[in-house]
């Protein structure tokens, strides 16, 4: 199946691809304000550059977009027809350093939690995994 778009528009709409401050990431960040968290966003002395670090607790949260990050069973994460071999390797090349960044942070000692995008939208949901993950009352 040929792209339906000219290679113009697609870089357009590639490029309004944002990967910092993501409707996600301010949908976390609004909740752990109202819970009376402070945190940093986007650190990048710290290994995979976490969207949102509470640094006297060690923790990290990354929050991931269900289609880049391939989250396992959510309709989101489907893979494009065309240039079925680059997206196979672009999204493995994903999963592959997610997975090695949350290795060598439990390494350093950082207790870390994935947001995916799909739960960012549930608020009562991400509202209690966020207590759990910070060691709140549930």
């Amino acid at each position: 199946m040929l792209d339906p778009l000219t290679p113009v528009e697609r870089s357009r709409r590639m490029a309004l691809v944002t990967s910092k401050n993501t409707q996600p990431e301010r949908a976390v960040r609004k909740i752990l304000r109202s819970l009376g968290y402070r945190y940093q966003i986007h650190s990048a002395g710290i290994p995979g550059t976490p969207d949102i670090v509470l640094a006297s607790f060690r923790k990290a949260i990354f929050v991931h977009g269900c289609f880049w990050h391939r989250h396992r069973g959510c309709p989101r994460t489907r893979t494009p027809r065309t240039r079925l071999a680059f997206w196979k390797r672009k999204f493995q090349q994903n999963v592959d350093r997610d997975r090695t960044t949350l290795l060598r942070l439990k390494w350093d000692g950082w207790n870390t939690l994935v947001v995916w995008e799909c739960v960012s939208e549930q608020p009562e949901r991400l509202r209690l995994r966020l207590l759990r993950f910070l060691g709140g009352p549930a």
